[in-house]
């Protein structure tokens, strides 16, 4: 399973779901439902935007975890 990082990464550069969804030019419902992890995909262009406006690398907001599902 992917995890979407993108509430650490605000909170370490202190952006509000406001301002990072004005700077991307999307919704606060769509950047919310990308903090929230509930997105199944998004465009590379928004994770090139993210990475930009929150001066990181695609590791820093992507993390791989093995479901639990499927282990057990």
């Amino acid at each position: 399973m992917i995890i979407i990082n993108l509430d650490v990464m605000m909170a370490k550069r202190k952006i509000s779901l406001t301002e990072l969804s004005e700077q991307l030019g999307m919704t606060m419902a769509n950047v919310s439902n990308f903090k929230n992890h509930k997105v199944k995909a998004f465009r590379f262009s928004t994770l090139d935007a993210l990475c930009r406006i929150l001066d990181c690398q695609p590791g820093d907001l992507l993390e791989y975890r093995e479901d639990e599902e499927q282990t057990s």
